[in-house]
């Protein structure tokens, strides 16, 4: 079995895209499972000035950032020699279970789970725009249903705010059907964009179709830019504030898209569920850190008793029994 940075054993391949590979993978230092996602050499040329390898560093900078239940996490990153050229690597939590996509595949399922599955993934999208990251590729495919909810996946795409696509005459990054009309424009990835692409995943879930029907994707990107969305079907017991946040995420003007903290609460209430979102106002100026509490002072203040080799035990320091009480011996 090839094994990557004299650690991560690669066992089976588990999914495959257009700029990488995804492994099941063992962690033989920690004794643990995990994911492995490999850039494919090949795509290292269609990146215009980008280097593959930073590219993919940015991504696990990202989402290493983002410690949240609806987010994969992510362990490392490294290089692999190969001939020519160092491929990178991201060593992430491997998530047990099936991607939305396999479950549209297999028929529609009831509204309020649709509902909560999106409550969970727009809480994800405002952690992760509470770090100023966009994730540019919220679809089906990038979205586990584990028995602990939903997991959004594959930061491989992943910007910072305002960032343009790496080759900016190439083709938009991301997956036409969920891409925003103004990317298509050249504009840059924002956190109205992902809402964009949370909207369509709404109406997908809600309705098992996209919101055009489109021949090709040419007529779908045209229809995207120039149309409006076919109205929702009929759904017994749907609160009409789910409608409504669809219809305003679809919205052609990004600024009339709600942002994902709204997002998430709204559609987590009309399900009577839960989700974890950052507690700032993401639409604020930014905010004054916390101070440091007379506790953490003390303690960062506080000597540290550390053995010497010639140090003599009556000459240690000896300390109050009371927190941050310190008094010499």
């Amino acid at each position: 079995m090839r094994t990557l940075g004299g650690r991560y054993q690669l066992e089976q391949r588990i999914g495959i895209g257009g700029m990488s590979e995804v492994w099941r993978g063992h962690d033989q230092v920690l004794d643990r499972p995990v994911a492995v996602k490999i850039m494919a050499p090949a795509v290292e040329g269609t990146l215009g000035e980008t280097n593959g390898v930073d590219l993919v560093r940015t991504e696990a900078r990202s989402a290493a950032r983002l410690a949240h239940p609806n987010v994969a996490g992510v362990h490392d990153f490294g290089t692999s020699p190969a001939p020519g050229q160092d491929v990178p690597y991201i060593v992430m939590e491997l998530v047990d279970g099936q991607t939305l996509s396999e479950h549209l595949n297999a028929g529609m399922f009831d509204w309020r789970i649709a509902v909560r599955i999106c409550a969970e993934v727009a809480a994800a999208l405002a952690a992760a725009h509470g770090e100023h990251v966009v994730h540019r590729d919220i679809k089906p495919a990038n979205i586990m249903l584990t028995p602990a909810g939903a997991k959004v996946l594959d930061f491989g795409i992943a910007a910072a705010i305002g960032s343009h696509d790496p080759d900016p005459d190439g083709p938009v990054m991301g997956t036409p059907a969920y891409v925003a009309p103004e990317r298509f424009e050249g504009l840059p990835a924002t956190p109205a964009s992902d809402m964009y692409s949370l909207g369509v995943l709404l109406y997908h879930c809600l309705s098992g179709r996209l919101p055009w029907n489109a021949a090709s994707q040419t007529e779908l990107v045209h229809s995207q830019r120039f149309q409006d969305p076919e109205p929702l079907p009929h759904i017994e017991g749907l609160a009409p504030e789910v409608l409504d946040l669809c219809s305003r995420c679809l919205h052609k003007d990004p600024a009339e898209r709600p942002t994902a903290l709204v997002a998430a609460l709204l559609l987590a209430e009309a399900v009577d569920a839960r989700v974890y979102v950052p507690l700032v106002d993401l639409g604020a100026a930014a905010m004054q850190r916390p101070s440091v509490s007379a506790w953490d002072t003390r303690a960062a203040e506080a000597p540290t008793n550390v053995s010497l080799p010639d140090a003599h035990l009556d000459d240690a320091p000896t300390y109050d029994e009371r927190p941050g009480r310190h008094r010499a011996g």
